[in-house]
């Protein structure tokens, strides 16, 4: 990448006297017609007015709209999906500054780059009074010591840092760098933003008609609904589909224009995946949805989002593991056979593969959607866990503890145990087994839906007879060698 030299020529090539690092502009240069250029980059927007989408940060009255009317700077980060426009937003925002602007990615850049770049942009501030714009796509790829390397050229204004992720912030940026930009989340482009799309690039001067010769590319409504899915929110997606339908498709009877017909568009969506990022926010978000649709018993959305991460090539074995964890964690003793179902179903789809096995998951987790909910199982884990560790040692009490040997059961041990099966209903009313400070203290609370009702019921009886029980609540004996 090289660093634009005018307002005029922020896209164009760099000047043969500056120093380059190997940087590159996101447009290509103009000047030759001869130059191929892709549908996506002779479409790229010229004013904020002609960008698509981003409602909610470049629309009317919207921060980072005002901030570019106003020619106010500030670091940022734009935050989102590939394809919403994140470059393009970054030119537009150093071309209302009147700044300069470099691009850098992160994947292909290291320390020594940066360095060069903000020594140009100090000599820069100091010589000319102007502004760097540094726009440093993929920012979550730097480490710890490239993003520092960046905080004292933020803080002190020598650029502008515009970076750009796919990822959560959050996660893959320091506190110390992410607390110096003002974040900006970026949505994939709605329906109606990506037809708007589509109908610029049918009807621009640049758009497919330099695909096609000059002639109009036309398309059935459905054809074009079905192009704007297989985009899944991508600008750049769609304008790659749509060139590439230009260029297969066959000319009309009358030769007055080119027909994207449904031959040409299966031949171009034999493959388009989802928008799915393995082990990112896509990721999570949509485990998210399919844990709360099944918690929520709503099977329709409960498969739904399985079935979308399957499509998007989510591993099957860890959406597996994750619905015996539903089967558990929300269903519980509710009904127990909600975790043999779970169970089953890895099973079986380890035995039968893709894609016949899809359909035992899909089976699962329609069951776990509609079968009776209960984290009362879920609660008493974290209950009991969080009192063992907040508590010391506590010991055993005597009289549960095994007497192996006569020394052990001569001081004590297994003293006053009761056995349950030679006790009335195989029941000890009135024993106690936890340690003597937590007997009083209850964990698990089953909930009056599906078999705990009846486990509810069970307790309840028990405790009846513990409150009536003959023989007193059993205390152990002093420890040995005390009085």
């Amino acid at each position: 990448m090289t660093d634009a030299h005018s307002q005029d020529d922020l896209f164009g090539s760099s000047d043969p006297g500056n120093d380059s690092i190997g940087l590159t502009s996101p447009r290509s240069d103009e000047s030759s017609p001869s130059i191929y250029r892709p549908l996506a980059d002779r479409l790229r927007p010229r004013g904020i007015e002609e960008f698509a989408g981003q409602v909610r940060v470049v629309g009317e009255s919207a921060p980072l709209r005002v901030a570019m009317e106003k020619g106010q700077a500030h670091s940022c980060l734009l935050w989102g999906p590939p394809g919403v426009g994140k470059t393009t937003l970054a030119a537009l925002y150093a071309e209302r500054l009147q700044a300069e602007i470099v691009y850098l990615s992160a994947v292909e850049a290291g320390v020594r780059e940066l360095r060069v770049i903000i020594q140009s942009a100090r000599e820069r501030r100091r010589s000319a009074g102007r502004l760097t714009v540094l726009f440093l796509d993929e920012i979550h790829r730097f480490n710890k010591t490239q993003q520092d390397q960046l905080l004292p050229s933020v803080e002190q204004g020598v650029l502008v840092l515009v970076g750009a992720t796919t990822e959560n912030p959050s996660f893959s940026l320091n506190n110390a760098l992410l607390s110096r930009l003002r974040v900006y989340r970026l949505q994939a482009l709605d329906d109606a933003a990506m037809h708007a799309l589509l109908e610029r690039a049918l009807d621009h001067p640049q758009g497919v008609k330099e695909t096609t010769g000059g002639l109009p590319l036309v398309m059935q409504p459905a054809i074009a609904q079905r192009l704007v899915a297989a985009a899944d929110g991508d600008a750049r997606r769609l304008l790659t589909l749509l060139e590439l339908a230009a260029q297969l498709a066959a000319d009309t009877p009358d030769g007055a224009a080119r027909e994207v017909g449904e031959e040409t568009l299966e031949a171009l969506l034999t493959q388009s995946p989802r928008r799915f990022d393995q082990g990112g926010d896509e990721f999570y978000d949509q485990i998210s949805a399919m844990h709360k649709a099944i918690r929520g018993s709503n099977p329709d959305a409960g498969a739904y989002w399985l079935l979308r991460m399957l499509d998007g090539g989510a591993d099957p074995s860890y959406l597996a593991r994750r619905l015996v964890r539903i089967a558990s964690e929300d269903i519980g003793n509710a009904d127990p056979r909600a975790l043999s179902v779970a169970l089953d179903a890895w099973t079986a789809f380890d035995r039968l593969g893709v894609p016949e096995g899809e359909l035992m998951l899909t089976q699962a987790a329609m069951y776990l959607a509609v079968a009776p909910k209960s984290n009362a199982v879920y609660k008493a884990h974290n209950a009991l866990l969080a009192t063992i560790r907040q508590r010391g040692t506590d010991p055993v009490p005597m009289h549960l503890r095994n007497a192996p040997t006569a020394l052990m059961e001569r001081e004590g041990w297994g003293k006053g145990y009761r056995y349950a099966h030679d006790e009335p209903e195989a029941y000890a009313a009135g024993e106690t087994y936890l340690p003597e400070d937590l007997v009083d203290q209850r964990f698990y609370e089953p909930v009056e839906r599906g078999l705990e009702r009846s486990i509810a019921e069970r307790m309840r009886y028990w405790a009846d007879l513990d409150a009536h029980a003959t023989e007193p609540r059993h205390r152990d004996n002093p420890e040995p060698g005390t009085d």
